[in-house]
């Protein structure tokens, strides 16, 4: 009964961390705008105990902050945040690959990676690349990612990427469907793809450095498409969260 109960405030926890989230992402909570405890109970519907806790993770998410009087307050990005937060989540991810490179990785643990790269392959070939092969293209990033960063065999640096891609718009893929509207979409497709590519050779060939460095660059095409983005809001819709972030010189 006991771990029933657990489980059952673990589920309430989370439904109300995503339905909050969600509210916040999609511009019904506002930057500046403050959540008490019990507004967000009465908004979700979960008890107070979870709503405590889905509040908390929201904050660690960096998507809210505590007001020292109580409750919570919807945070707003500047544009350097986000940049930053890309920068961050580049340089952990160039350090996993540079630990794959040094320590060493058997064909058959590069496989998984290479056929990932071969079902995108499949979608940057079309010209134009549908909505539906960016949607694709998301799922298939995030696995690449995932998969590398696993090659490293270190449990912190896991971690440690795993909550820099947690950042508020830092994941691999966050701008990719906003990219899908701009003029050289499947051109940055193929940079990307291809910096995939020479990262998996450096790390056969064991080429730490090299490989490090392929990581840090490659993170540098979100924040490229993050200032297309601002500076072209036309399908913000494509970008939950976007009013959350202030540009340079707002």
């Amino acid at each position: 009964m006991v771990e029933r109960d657990s489980d059952r405030s673990v589920s309430q926890t989370v439904r109300a961390q995503l339905s909050l989230r969600d509210l916040i992402l999609s511009g019904d909570l506002r930057p500046g705008e403050r959540i008490s405890e019990l507004q967000a109970v009465e908004t979700t519907g979960a008890s107070r105990t979870p709503v405590r806790m889905a509040l908390v993770r929201l904050e660690e998410e960096g998507l809210l902050e505590a007001i020292p009087s109580g409750g919570f307050m919807v945070k707003a990005f500047s544009e350097r945040d986000v940049l930053d937060s890309i920068e961050l989540r580049g340089t952990v991810e160039g350090l996993a690959a540079r630990f794959a490179a040094e320590r060493g990785v058997s064909s058959r643990d590069l496989e998984p990676l290479k056929e990932c790269l071969d079902e995108i392959d499949g979608l940057v070939r079309q010209d134009p690349i549908s909505v539906e092969a960016f949607s694709s293209y998301v799922a298939l990033n995030a696995r690449f990612h995932a998969l590398l960063t696993e090659l490293s065999r270190s449990p912190p640096l896991i971690r440690q990427v795993d909550r820099a891609s947690a950042l508020p718009f830092a994941s691999p893929s966050g701008f990719v469907m906003t990219q899908s509207t701009l003029p050289d979409a499947r051109y940055t497709l193929l940079i990307a793809q291809d910096q995939h590519r020479v990262v998996i050779d450096a790390i056969e060939n064991r080429e730490g450095a090299r490989a490090e460095a392929i990581m840090r660059e490659h993170a540098r095409v979100a924040a490229r498409n993050l200032r297309l983005v601002l500076r072209n809001k036309t399908h913000s819709d494509l970008l939950p969260g976007l009013a959350l972030i202030r540009m340079a010189g707002d």
